[in-house]
């Protein structure tokens, strides 16, 4: 079975999309990696360096340190799919931040994205 493309793109490639997306609607680039210490556990500083290495997605999200437990919690639609219902891991993983990246975009408060 051939992977998604998405799997063997660089994070830091998609990265600036999602900080774009974030403050064309008023957010910034802090909230963004808020959201992705949150949902992977990196440190700032291993964030940028997971970035600076420009990791591909399925690296970036296998060497999370702490994927956090709360994740499950995120449900609703990404490109026409139910994130809950997506079956492979890495996948997953991956449209559960593009729907935290969505709600921040929408103006949810931080307090509702990471699900406290």
């Amino acid at each position: 079975m051939n992977k998604h493309r998405i799997y063997t793109t660089s994070f830091a490639s998609v990265y600036p999309h999602y900080v774009t997306k974030a403050e064309k609607k008023g957010r910034t680039k802090t909230e963004v990696d808020e959201i992705i210490r949150w949902l992977t556990g990196y440190s700032q500083e291993e964030l940028e360096a997971q970035l600076a290495k420009e990791t591909d997605f399925e690296t970036f999200f296998a060497e999370a340190s702490q994927l956090n437990p709360s994740r499950t919690l995120i449900k609703g639609v990404v490109c026409g799919v139910r994130v809950e219902d997506i079956e492979e891991p890495t996948m997953q993983e991956i449209r559960y931040l593009d729907k935290l990246i969505d709600e921040l975009a929408k103006g949810k408060t931080m307090e509702k994205i990471l699900r406290k």
